[in-house]
């Protein structure tokens, strides 16, 4: 057996290929290999263990005994070097300590970030943070895919039972409308007056999102079974976006308080509306991570400048 000391996991990997597909062309289009490549790889192992691997005749590809043994075997070791690999990968993670907070708005609300930076920083001088902005096609602000760690996101989430959430803000929503629009007159406007209206709406990505933006539950309550669907008259994707279309008069949105700032630029105005439920701004996480030291660490220091608030 001195010979096999040789064999690479490269030779395991495209050896556990043929043998799932039976099909060398297949094997190679699947390992990204030229097959005159692969074939010469699984032939070199073949000598190495001094044992035929593969029956290739007319019919096809087939294991031959001992290409059954090895299958299982094969299988054990390519598992042990990914979890060894992603627990190398884990390691240099933990010593870099970065943690990736995603956003899609700005929190701003009364220099919310800073004072959670420096708490945090305090607690754990050697992790670097970093603030990633996220489009509004992803409503989880890169928790969904993987981009972040945590995320600065808006209820209601899709998929909600894959994350658990921390309440910062619950702030009543506000309507934005051009100065020029006749409701602007009034001081206070009634939910039901604005069902006709055309809205601005996120992309449809965002989902369960877009609807509350649009509030679907409060139309619904209001129309009975026969509620009419919200008109659109645009779709946004940013803060920019929104305010060139309220401007335009392509329609109309509503707004969370704290982020009537960014909106409330030369001709546009927000007003509050009655029969609106509010809106709620959490910092989130994945259920899977929270057992993570700078995940746990993060969510710490929000909590508790949260509560300072």
């Amino acid at each position: 057996m001195g010979m096999t000391t040789d064999v690479h996991v490269r030779e395991l990997r495209y050896f556990a290929a043929v043998a799932e597909e039976l099909h060398f062309t297949r094997a190679a289009e699947r390992l990204y290999v030229s097959q005159p490549a692969l074939s010469k790889q699984i032939r070199a192992l073949e000598r190495q263990l001094g044992a035929e691997l593969f029956r290739r005749d007319r019919q096809g590809v087939t294991l031959t005994e001992a290409g059954t043994a090895l299958l299982p075997h094969a299988r054990r070791v390519l598992a042990d070097w990914t979890e060894g690999a992603a627990a190398v990968e884990a390691a240099r993670a933990a010593r870099r300590g970065t943690l990736v907070v995603g956003m899609s708005t700005s929190p701003g609300r009364g220099g919310l970030l800073p004072a959670i930076r420096s708490r945090f920083t305090a607690a754990h001088p050697e992790a670097v943070l970093r603030l990633r902005q996220m489009t509004w096609e992803d409503p989880t602000a890169g928790l969904s895919d993987g981009t972040a760690d945590v995320a600065y996101v808006w209820l209601p989430l899709p998929d909600a039972d894959r994350y658990a959430w921390t309440v910062l803000a619950e702030e009543p929503r506000l309507v934005a409308l051009p100065e020029t629009h006749p409701l602007a007159a009034r001081g206070e406007i009634d939910f039901a007056d604005l069902t006709d209206e055309p809205f601005l709406a996120l992309p449809p990505e965002s989902g369960v999102l877009r609807d509350f933006w649009l509030a679907l539950d409060e139309r619904r309550a209001l129309g009975g079974p026969d509620a009419r669907p919200p008109r659109v008259g645009a779709e946004i994707s940013g803060t920019e976006e929104t305010y060139e279309a309220l401007v335009a008069g392509l329609g109309i949105c509503f707004v969370a308080t704290g982020n009537a700032p960014l909106i409330t630029l030369g001709g546009v105005v927000t007003r509050p509306v009655r029969g609106l439920a509010p809106s709620r701004y959490a910092l989130a996480r994945r259920r899977e991570d929270e057992g993570r030291t700078l995940v746990r660490g993060y969510v710490e220091a929000c909590r508790r400048v949260a509560a300072r608030t």
